[in-house]
């Protein structure tokens, strides 16, 4: 039954390009956790779980932040990029 309340949950994502790294967020508006992955221009990619609050959006777009979609993140997520 969990699995099944998870796979409902419709994520919101956004992403942040610096000179240094771009930063993709995945956030789960019911729970408000998140994952982020962060794609250095130079190095390895590394992703982190966490914690929202139900304000993040507004502090998102404070730092910078824009809505993107599904598809980069899923294909760095996945190794796949």
């Amino acid at each position: 039954m969990a699995n099944r309340i998870s796979k409902s949950i419709v994520h919101q994502y956004y992403k942040k390009e610096t000179s240094e790294a771009t930063v993709l967020v995945r956030i789960d508006p019911i729970h408000y956790t998140a994952i982020q992955i962060t794609i250095p221009k130079k190095g390895e990619r590394k992703g982190e779980e966490i914690e929202m609050n139900e304000h993040f959006a507004q502090e998102l777009e404070a730092q910078g932040y824009v809505a993107a979609g599904p598809l980069e993140f899923h294909l760095y997520l996945n190794g796949v990029a």
